[in-house]
């Protein structure tokens, strides 16, 4: 069988009442439920929240709850902890069954589709060994050739040693002159079930992963935590959802 997982707890600092922010007439939320109930090859959805609201929006649209427990509510609480708790959570609820895959989602990160949470877990039944597919954006003027840190005197240095990149005197401003850059948008997280499994394992940030990450490429995708990104959000939601009826 097919679980989702939906992450979302109550208490953002950066943007307090994000999951729950009203984007083109529905809940942030809203949107990463709908793509997971859309998604045929999903059998079981489950919210994984503290949040009372989130709570009733899930109840609303027939998603299983999982409370999650004061520990994982904090901000020290990471991800791959709320993860592996949903984990164990949904293999207790349907011990007669075997867990396939997980699909892994996100309250705040809105651009997701059910066709590429359908993609993903094609890919994976083609490839077994492949551990999971995620979808990604390309954001080359995030390169880390550009990333800047400051220093004790509270001047700008390079994160990263340029050597790391190559040759010094071959590099230059130009943004797509290292080559695309492609990060891991929270959009969707489609995995086997090893992965959560053993999470010691995987590649750093986000463990849950695994090693062999198949990128379902995408444009735009992003996990809001200010709300400063809600306009691009609504961009993208009118490019390509029709959920909004």
């Amino acid at each position: 069988m097919i679980v989702a997982f939906i992450m979302g707890r109550k208490g953002s600092k950066g943007f307090p009442g994000k999951n729950t922010h009203v984007v083109l007439g529905k809940p942030l939320a809203y949107y990463p439920i709908k793509a997971a109930k859309d998604c045929a090859e999903i059998d079981r959805i489950y919210l994984s929240t503290d949040d009372e609201q989130l709570m009733e929006l899930a109840e609303g649209n027939e998603v299983e709850i999982i409370r999650r427990p004061p520990e994982l509510c904090t901000d020290a609480a990471l991800g791959e902890h709320v993860y592996a708790h949903a984990y164990d959570v949904a293999k207790e609820l349907n011990s007669g069954s075997e867990i396939e895959m997980v699909i892994l989602l996100m309250c705040n990160a809105p651009t997701v589709t059910s066709e590429i949470i359908s993609e993903g877990i094609r890919t994976l039944r083609e490839n077994p060994e492949y551990d999971s597919a995620v979808s990604v954006s390309r954001y080359n003027m995030w390169s880390p050739l550009r990333a800047r840190k400051i220093d004790g005197k509270g001047l700008l240095k390079p994160f990263v040693p340029f050597e790391t990149f190559g040759d010094p005197r071959t590099l230059n401003c130009d943004r797509d002159s290292q080559g695309d850059v492609w990060f891991a948008d929270m959009g969707v997280s489609v995995v086997r079930a090893r992965c959560l499994e053993d999470m010691g394992i995987g590649m750093l940030p986000q463990k849950w992963m695994g090693q062999k990450i198949y990128p379902l490429k995408q444009w735009g995708g992003c996990d809001v935590d200010y709300e400063w990104q809600i306009p691009g959000v609504e961009f993208w939601l009118k490019q390509n959802l029709k959920y909004n009826d």
